[in-house]
């Protein structure tokens, strides 16, 4: 479809954007050079090329440590409460701009074939720009952006998202490497590594939330929830390790899926994982493990074609009392989990405080 000249007001809409690109540009580089996690670095990415671009969407998607899946790094624009989507390397416009290293501008998506659609996608997509993100000469990922509208995106908004892609990579990567020395790499959950540091920065930011309080509120909480998969070694025994690794992710998938973004998931060590939950005490804390538990065992995984499991978890809850240790606290929900394997598996159990000392 050739492109429609644009009207007055869609030329003026361009021309204010143009105007305001290098300012935008440069405040963006400001936020890159200050400390902050890698979604903030990614979402003042994502904001920055809705506002050069004038698109209704956009979205960084990084290749995960196996190199075969890209995933949601940070998402600006509508349909913000869509669960995002994860896909292959390879898969749709963006999988194809990352598989080959190139850039596209699609004036629209409904004549092109390599454009993929998904279910409770929950925003419409006409055109769209996409530019690799590289590091080292490794591609790392793309940035993208889409309208509703066919022809949205002219050649500056190209050479305007591969400024910010080019710009922007060098702290982005820094940031990731950063994270990926703490994750682990086949659930995308934190490595045992970091448990111990960062339960006991809970603990000491709760502790300090007493202090500065009279009651004993949310602020001042933090409970733990040990897992660990049932039978698990029969998994890797009848089907495989490959099986078994693909089940491990999709745990970690679903308990992601049921928990709050300031929850931290924990791969402790084989099928073991431990969930950090901030501010919350525990019949919430009760109430997530119930629910962790139910969105497991109560539908069938299918880790492989012609491959149907049923896998159950084992969940120990403890709450801080407010003086133990971390390491006392993990292992309170420790034997927590062993008294819901031994009452049967499949089951949630809590640890009572320790007498007050």
């Amino acid at each position: 479809m050739p492109p429609h000249p644009p009207t007055d007001q869609e030329a003026l809409a361009r021309e204010e954007r143009r105007r305001g690109s290098i300012g935008a540009l440069l405040d963006l580089t400001r936020r890159l050079t200050e400390d902050g996690t890698l979604e903030e670095l990614l979402r003042c990415v994502t904001d920055c090329a809705l506002a050069l671009t004038g698109g209704d969407h956009a979205s960084i998607r990084l290749i995960d440590p196996s190199r075969n899946m890209l995933l949601a790094g940070a998402r600006s624009g509508s349909a913000m409460d869509a669960r995002p989507m994860t896909f292959r390397r390879g898969e749709g416009l963006i999988g194809w701009a990352i598989e080959h290293g190139q850039s596209l501008n699609v004036p629209d998506v409904s004549a092109d074939p390599r454009f993929a659609v998904f279910s409770g996608q929950g925003f419409a997509v006409r055109s769209v720009v996409v530019e690799p993100m590289l590091a080292h000469g490794d591609v790392i990922g793309a940035l993208s952006a889409s309208s509703p509208e066919p022809n949205a995106f002219d050649e500056e908004d190209q050479l305007l998202v591969r400024l910010l892609a080019n710009c922007s990579v060098s702290p982005i990567e820094r940031a990731r490497l950063r994270r990926l020395a703490l994750y682990d790499d086949l659930t995308m959950a934190f490595n045992h590594r970091y448990l111990a540091l960062r339960l006991q920065e809970e603990l000491d930011r709760a502790r300090q939330a007493r202090r500065a309080s009279t009651q004993v509120g949310p602020a001042g909480t933090v409970s733990l929830l040990l897992f660990d998969l049932d039978h698990f070694k029969l998994v890797n025994d009848l089907h495989g390790h490959q099986v078994g690794d693909r089940v491990l992710r999709i745990f970690a998938d679903r308990v992601r899926a049921s928990v709050r973004q300031a929850d931290i998931l924990v791969r402790r060590g084989g099928e073991e994982f431990v969930l950090i939950m901030p501010q919350t005490g525990e019949d919430a804390a009760m109430a997530t493990a119930e629910r962790i538990r139910a969105a497991l065992g109560d539908s069938a995984i299918v880790p492989s074609a012609g491959i149907e499991l049923r896998q159950t978890v084992s969940i120990g809850v403890a709450c801080w009392d407010g003086a133990e240790s971390a390491e006392e606290l993990e292992a309170r929900a420790d034997a927590a989990m062993y008294a819901a394997k031994g009452a049967g598996r499949n089951l949630v159990r809590s640890s009572l405080p320790p007498p007050l000392r």
